[in-house]
């Protein structure tokens, strides 16, 4: 399924029902085999929808999401969403994907 040392990356928000993909990297067929799987981790219940977590990423870090990534990290599925601020700042957030959680944030 998720391999540990191959990032799946998610260019694009999740669009329609949280969940249209564009891949940043690979060839066609790689790029519809990362998207069959997370449409089916989305619809097993194993992640959560990233329009979900989006909204409240919007509220509590507001600026524009440029770059969004599910990762394996050790077994852990995980979103890294990238923020532009209006201050110029730019923000990494590592979250669950199954909860939602935030791990960390990061500032550069």
């Amino acid at each position: 399924m998720w391999k540990n040392t191959v990032s799946r990356k998610i260019a694009a928000l999740f669009l329609a029902g949280g969940l249209g993909l564009a891949m940043m990297v690979g060839p066609a067929d790689a790029s519809r085999s990362d998207h069959e799987q997370a449409r089916r981790a989305v619809e097993a219940g194993e992640i959560m929808p990233l329009r979900s977590l989006l909204d409240a990423i919007e509220s509590a870090y507001p600026g524009q999401v440029v770059e969004v990534e599910l990762e394996d990290e050790d077994g852990l599925l995980v979103y890294e969403i990238k923020v532009l601020q209006a201050s110029g700042q730019r923000l990494k957030l590592i979250l669950d994907a199954r909860t939602g959680d935030v791990l960390r944030v990061k500032s550069k």
